[in-house]
């Protein structure tokens, strides 16, 4: 059970990694890989928006915020895999 645990983590962050660079261009992907990216989309989604709840978006520039849920749950996983 504890091998298993990390595994699962490390499948996240790479899912966290290409969910956030495939979300522009999720219409236009192929019936095999939206299949993915709707899971990944499911299960992120609910996440995010709990995270843009307790979270703002950060300032850096006149009328540029950057979101930082993605940032934080990445901060998360990689916490959760390192405590393992």
């Amino acid at each position: 059970m504890m091998k298993i645990i990390p595994i699962v983590l490390n499948i996240l962050i790479i899912g966290l990694f290409l969910y956030s660079k495939l979300l522009p261009y999720k219409d236009k992907l192929n019936p095999q890989y939206k299949k993915i990216f709707d899971f990944f989309n499911s299960l992120f989604t609910p996440i995010f928006n709990f995270l843009k709840n307790i979270i703002k978006p950060f300032q850096v520039g006149f009328g540029l915020f950057v979101d930082m849920s993605q940032i934080v749950l990445l901060i998360i996983f990689l916490l959760l895999l390192n405590l393992i």
